[in-house]
């Protein structure tokens, strides 16, 4: 019996609280993870987990035993991942995070073709627009956009977005085109996932809450709303460049425009970086960088969307619906709407 039986499976199920999700992703039975378990807390003389039909959590001492538990299995890993790559060769389990849209358009075909290029290495993504605890969840690194908070984590920044305002033609004859922030107020606002709207002039940041009778937790919902005229949305650029470039949607208040908003990759604060995880960041950040996005977004020859021009400075409002903001801090993390 090797002093590493059970390691592994004490290691899953403590992530999981569930057997049988733990099975799963070691590829065992749960009563074959059931009697690791319990032969290992036999060797420790201790019982790691509270056991009962329907809940399974760690005891004291178990928990103290998963950070170092933890230590081990990554300090293996990584070890068998460098000597890999010295050979040439990736191989191990890659898990990612990252929004729903983002990760579709974006992430996941860059992803997809990195695991081309690697055949021994396997790959698991999981989309989602809630923000994940990656040391908790076992992930080695997520995609993260706009600003950020979490200092268990150390951050790479691959790429940049903007958000930008804009309204389809119909809605702007109905309702004219806003020339000033305040007159955001009298408009019908399109929102998102964000409570707010940020924009920026002569250094200052402005924060704007809408209002109006729309709202989803979708950009592409908001896209739709804004193409039929219902109107005005504030959205990163990657969902507005097609409808800009047609003549569908226009651009408001471009004097106003925010300051470009960091992607991010971000991943636990471990003592040294694996080598998959490594060279997936580089992948991402070569092509996310260069502007390589995928057939609607940017091209590589550096086309994209025009940024805002710069007027001479006007007072930033500061009447209702408006606050005034110290420049951004790495201080809240943020989902792709």
């Amino acid at each position: 019996m090797s002093e590493w039986d059970g390691i592994d499976a004490f290691v899953a199920v403590a992530r999981t609280l569930n057997f049988s999700q733990a099975s799963k992703r070691l590829g065992r039975s749960t009563s074959q993870v059931s009697r690791e378990i319990s032969r290992l807390e036999e060797r420790l003389g201790v019982r790691l987990f509270h056991r009962t039909t329907r809940h399974v959590s760690l005891t004291d001492l178990g928990d103290r035993f998963l950070g170092r538990c933890r230590r081990l299995i990554e300090d293996r890993n990584e070890a068998m991942i460098a000597i890999a790559a010295e050979a040439g060769q990736l191989h191990g389990h890659l898990r990612v995070t990252c929004s729903v849209a983002y990760g579709e358009r974006f992430v996941v075909p860059l992803l997809n073709a990195f695991l081309a290029e690697h055949p021994k290495l396997t790959l698991e993504i999981e989309l989602t627009d809630n923000v994940l605890d990656l040391v908790g969840g076992g992930f080695d690194f997520a995609i993260r956009a706009g600003q950020l908070k979490d200092s268990r984590l150390i951050a790479r920044r691959l790429a940049s977005r903007t958000r930008i305002l804009c309204a389809a033609p119909g809605y702007l004859r109905m309702a004219g085109a806003p020339r000033e922030l305040a007159d955001l107020r009298d408009h019908a606002c399109l929102r998102g996932t964000s409570d707010s709207w940020t924009f920026s002039r002569n250094g200052r940041e402005a924060v704007f809450k809408p209002n109006g009778r729309w709202r989803a937790n979708s950009g592409a919902a908001v896209l739709d709303a804004a193409l039929r005229g219902l109107g005005i949305c504030q959205l990163p650029d990657f969902y507005l460049t097609e409808a800009l470039a047609s003549g569908h949607l226009v651009r408001l208040l471009e004097a106003y425009q925010p300051a470009d908003e960091g992607v991010w990759g971000v991943y636990p604060d471990r003592r040294q970086l694996s080598p998959k995880v490594r060279l997936a960041l580089e992948h991402l950040q070569r092509h996310l960088g260069q502007g390589q996005l995928g057939p609607a977004a940017h091209s590589s020859s550096g086309r994209g969307l025009p940024r805002a021009g710069r007027a001479a400075a006007r007072p930033m409002p500061e009447d209702e619906g408006f606050g005034v903001a110290s420049p951004c801090e790495l201080s809240a993390p943020s989902a792709v709407p």
